[in-house]
């Protein structure tokens, strides 16, 4: 089980529906007024913001590096697939990023994602992506949390330093016979500097707003056009 799928199997116990769904009603608002006909959602996870974009009309695409994710997309007959951007065919009037995946991604990796995101947007395309602030990775992404169910328990410790946040989760899944398996791995997310989002050859920065998800001033929503 790679970090990313058992952070799908862990997803739900960690109490971010309310917040993803938040994150949905805002991307959905910021595309209203571009009258998009194809997106491209990258980190699609579940397939939640498609299924929203497809009832608005919009012919979605979505990819994701967790084979679990995508197994549940293609279960609902999404067009998912686990792949990474750079392998992606056809352009789209809109890519999406959602809930911190350019966090995920250290500088030169960064530059290399944004350099295929602007490869894949039509003329006039648009890119929107959130990133956390430095105030969202050390006040209030690190520390520790614990959850559980009748067949799970979750621990996950998260400390931020050198603005780099590493999250170690725990997960613990009861068998048939009554006895535990331990799945355990830790996950890095970058703190980005908004100065690397200003010089970018294929995307330029539109528009930046910092907004409140978990606590005050945790997120900032970035918003590029096509140069």
């Amino acid at each position: 089980m790679t970090n990313l799928d058992l952070y799908a199997k862990a997803e739900h116990l960690l109490g971010i529906e309310e917040a993803t769904e938040a994150l949905y009603d805002l991307y959905r608002s910021e595309l209203d007024e571009y009258k998009i006909k194809t997106l491209l959602d990258v980190g699609c996870g579940r397939g939640g913001f498609m299924r929203r974009m497809i009832s608005d009309g919009v012919e979605c695409k979505g990819i994701d590096l967790s084979a679990v994710m995508i197994d549940e997309c293609k279960a609902q007959n999404l067009d998912a697939e686990w792949i990474d951007i750079s392998e992606v065919e056809g352009k789209y009037d809109a890519v999406v990023a959602i809930f911190d995946v350019l966090n995920f991604l250290n500088h030169d990796k960064l530059l290399a994602f944004l350099d295929d995101v602007a490869q894949r947007l039509n003329d006039e395309g648009v890119f929107i992506a959130d990133i956390n602030t430095r105030y969202g990775f050390s006040d209030v992404a690190e520390g520790t949390m614990s959850s559980e169910n009748e067949k799970e328990f979750l621990s996950v410790d998260a400390v931020f330093e050198d603005d780099e946040l590493h999250t170690k989760f725990t997960l613990f899944l009861k068998n048939e016979d009554g006895n535990y398996t331990k799945h355990q791995d830790t996950i890095i997310q970058y703190f980005h500097k908004m100065k690397i989002f200003q010089t970018l050859e294929g995307l330029k920065l539109a528009d930046k707003q910092t907004f409140s998800l978990y606590d005050t001033e945790d997120k900032t929503l970035l918003i590029f056009k096509k140069r």
